[in-house]
């Protein structure tokens, strides 16, 4: 995943979690699971769990808090050779 990628997704997962604080507290992280389960195709959601596994990876609290509720896709197949 290039550097651009990883950055526009974060920048994109962070937006939703800034919309998402507007509504109250007890709803906002299934807001943003949920709007990135159905908006966001299994490719982007792999590349998010991807920027997941680094220790500073610019996610706002808000999408961390959401993670466990954000559907895991299966692994990308690879072609054969």
């Amino acid at each position: 995943m290039s550097h651009d990628t990883k950055t526009k997704l974060v920048y994109m997962a962070n937006q939703i979690a800034t919309f998402f604080k507007t509504q109250p507290e007890s709803e906002a992280a299934q807001g943003v699971a949920t709007h990135i389960n159905k908006f966001w195709e299994p490719r982007m959601r792999r590349q998010l769990f991807e920027i997941l596994e680094k220790e500073d990876n610019g996610l706002d609290a808000l999408v961390l808090q959401a993670v466990p509720l954000i559907r895991k896709p299966e692994p990308a197949e690879q072609p054969l050779r």
